[in-house]
């Protein structure tokens, strides 16, 4: 059974994360760029210093691993917690208020603990594994919608646009042809929650990083949905792909993706 502190630490630096993003949210950010369309502003670095004295100062044991200032290291204890102090930093640069702090606690490599929270519209996403996934305390459950027909889609594009922008459309295209519709928000950690909620039917994207997915995927996954990577293969954050759904459609996806793929070079893919 999870340890009730490590989902109450969760959701206090999630909730103080979403204090700090509505604070400065439409001011005059000092924004920088990692890459050429990658940025980071203040705020996903004040954000991040927060959350780490706070890991040092009650689990001294505990290993972070968080965009901005620790980077992909390697997992070297049991307890590991994956932060993205600010999912949809573009997106809050400019204003546009989708944009959220993303939580994950991972035991022995395993996601047990997810806090996901959305500061704009006052939502918390949480789960513990085995416990069932929560919006604002409610019990969340995937839709039932089993045709991609009638589902809404999401998806994301990654850093990597400019330089695969053909390959990101196209397999856009193939299923904009095929859902009632899909969605680009720019935040993939709300993109796995809304999957949860039921405002999507599924959710496909790569060229992630561990802390856009680890806890949204957990999520997902209990309220009831399916996460696997692109390949079909079992979901892992550090791989950098996944698709997730409400499970009736996900056969249907990784369909779609896998006679897509076959269709193209396969240097394109």
């Amino acid at each position: 059974m999870t340890d009730p502190v490590f989902l109450a630490t969760a959701v206090e630096a999630v909730l103080r994360a979403g204090d700090v993003q509505m604070a400065h949210l439409g001011t005059d950010l000092q924004i920088e760029k990692k890459g050429r369309i990658d940025l980071v502003t203040e705020v996903d670095v004040a954000v991040e210093r927060m959350f780490r004295a706070m890991i040092a100062d009650r689990f001294p044991d505990h290993q972070v691993v968080a965009e901005e200032l620790g980077g992909e290291e390697p997992v070297r204890v049991r307890h590991c917690w994956v932060f993205d102090p600010l999912d949809g930093t573009n997106n809050y640069a400019h204003g546009l208020p989708i944009f959220c702090s993303s939580l994950a606690l991972q035991v022995d490599g395993v996601t047990e603990v997810a806090a996901v929270y959305d500061p704009s519209r006052r939502e918390l996403f949480t789960a513990t594994r085995g416990g069932g996934a929560r919006l604002n305390g409610d019990p969340l459950a995937v839709s039932r919608i089993d045709t991609i027909i009638d589902s809404l889609l999401v998806t994301g594009f990654s850093y990597v646009v400019h330089e695969q922008g053909e390959m990101l459309v196209s397999l856009f295209a193939e299923f904009l042809g095929r859902a009632q519709a899909v969605r680009r928000l720019g935040s993939a950690a709300l993109d796995l929650c809304y999957v949860a909620a039921g405002r999507f039917e599924g959710f496909w994207e790569q060229h992630l990083k561990p802390w856009d997915t680890a806890a949204g995927a957990l999520i997902v996954q209990e309220a009831g949905g399916r996460v696997t990577g692109m390949d079909g293969k079992p979901f892992d954050p550090w791989l950098g792909h996944v698709v997730a759904s409400n499970g009736y459609l996900h056969g249907a996806l990784l369909e779609t993706i896998g006679n897509w793929r076959a269709r193209r070079p396969t240097s394109s893919q």
